[in-house]
């Protein structure tokens, strides 16, 4: 079966069940155990027809729950064309796994919906989302305590507010409606921070690997972030936050960014929030006033650079270009954007992988914090923030009594105020993403014949599921 997958690309699911395997043959673990903790629990398949433009139109949309460990169970719902069964099983999967790495109480679980949003009229898209939430809430795959859903690839805060809408219409009298979903907006029940926060997950995970010489001797890489060249694919909500965090707030030079319609490359960076502005104005890079515009965009995945961000879709990193990745330090912000023959053939080159089941796990630890603001009904800061800038500001005077010495009133300011929902979020990401590099890494220094960052972070997120299912009496 390995030498049928090298010789034909592997699908996402594939890629998915061998990096399974190769990190479950290092677990003291039974079979049937691991079986179990592999196969997903259970898909709904549901077709549903809307009356739009005069006329009725099928739509097919699926949600996976692929483990109950604990619930509720936890995992975007996509809005594309390429959506299909295989594809939510292996996402949800990788939720299962994803949450078990960064410990959020939450299974599993994906869904998605076969269309192109791009499609359909504002109007006519809310009427197919709150019909495909209807068709998934009376089955319990929305709810606050069983099925949590969140944005993914073609949806965003607008499509959540109409399904928490959609719930609580549903649902009248239940007190934790606004749970039944994640990443709504802010004055829907949203979260400080949930826009940003897979992109600033990104960025924290690049901050510890960067903290640890040993690592960064792994990928050839010494210094700090600053000065680093940087190649960003796919400029969306995740490449955006990520490419933006770390140019401006850690020197890095993005010298590419990969679009749908070509690549811009400029070896003296790119201004990000200039070349955003400009994509959602042109809806294309081509065009673009600075740097060289290049039509076949996946060609400047190979181009030269310290750091490689894949922030699009599955598969982009594949048998075919591999070999051609310069690259040293690949950090996966996208879902599997590197299959299973890649990824052997990159591990042989030496390249070091981030994965995607730990680099892109800020989107589901801040979708946490948000469904237990939702569970408690106030927002984080509210009880405390202004005693921690009277006691701030109680010290600040003392300490201007002692020395003598009076201090500015811009480092009073900025020392003295308390920390409002943003910070504390801010803040729980980067000890999460801390904590479970951490566990990650002691794996990969620390077990014979785990020589990679993807097994150990399977590794230690499948012993993590094992030990759950032992404690059922599994």
């Amino acid at each position: 079966m390995a030498q049928e997958h090298m010789e034909r690309e592997t699908t996402f699911r594939e890629s998915v069940d061998i990096m399974f395997d190769r990190a479950a043959s290092h677990l003291d673990v039974s079979e049937g155990l691991k079986h179990k903790i592999k196969v997903c629990n259970s898909v709904y398949a549901v077709r549903f027809g809307v009356r739009l433009r005069g006329d009725i139109h099928t739509f097919t949309g699926y949600r996976a729950v692929h483990s109950e460990h604990l619930e509720p169970v936890k995992g975007g719902i996509r809005y594309a064309t390429s959506v299909n069964q295989d594809e939510v099983e292996a996402l949800a999967a990788l939720m299962t796994y994803k949450c078990a790495i960064v410990q959020v109480p939450f299974g599993g679980s994906k869904g998605g919906l076969a269309i192109n949003p791009r499609d359909w009229d504002e109007d006519e898209l809310e009427r197919i989302t709150r019909r495909f939430t209807y068709e998934l809430a009376k089955r319990d795959l929305i709810h606050p305590s069983q099925n949590v859903p969140a944005p993914d690839m073609g949806t965003g805060e607008r499509e959540m507010a109409w399904m928490a809408d959609q719930y609580k219409r549903m649902n009248p009298t239940d007190i934790d409606a606004a749970a039944c979903v994640t990443g709504k907006p802010l004055g829907s029940g949203g979260i400080a921070g949930r826009v940003e926060a897979t992109g600033r997950g990104v960025q924290y995970a690049l901050q510890e690997f960067f903290r640890h010489p040993e690592d960064m001797a792994k990928a050839s890489l010494t210094g700090t972030l600053d000065g680093k060249r940087v190649i960003v694919q796919g400029l969306g909500n995740v490449g955006y936050h990520a490419a933006k965090f770390l140019s401006q707030e850690d020197g890095c030079k993005v010298t590419a960014v990969i679009e749908r319609d070509g690549a811009i490359v400029d070896e003296n960076g790119i201004d990000i929030d200039e070349l955003k502005n400009y994509i959602n104005r042109a809806g294309k890079v081509k065009g673009y006033h600075h740097g060289q515009y290049v039509e076949d965009g996946a060609k400047a995945l190979e181009n030269d650079c310290d750091i490689l961000i894949p922030a699009a879709i599955e598969g982009s990193i594949w048998r075919g270009n591999a070999a051609n990745i310069k690259a040293n330090l690949i950090i996966e912000a996208a879902n599997g954007p590197v299959t299973a023959n890649a990824d052997t053939i990159l591990r042989e080159k030496g390249t070091v992988i981030i994965p995607d089941m730990y680099a892109n796990a800020g989107g589901v630890t801040v979708s946490y914090f948000e469904w237990v603001k939702n569970l408690n009904h106030i927002r984080f800061g509210r009880m405390q923030r202004r005693e921690d800038e009277k006691q701030k500001t109680m010290l600040l005077h003392e300490l201007e009594k002692v020395t003598g010495q009076k201090f500015s009133d811009e480092f009073v300011a900025k020392f003295g105020r308390g920390a409002d929902e943003i910070d504390l979020v801010r803040s729980g990401l980067d000890d999460t993403m801390r904590g479970a590099y951490q566990s990650m890494r002691e794996v990969w220094h620390g077990i014979d014949g785990i020589e990679d960052m993807r097994t150990a972070a399977y590794y230690v997120s499948l012993r993590d599921i094992a030990n759950s299912y032992r404690s059922l009496g599994l």
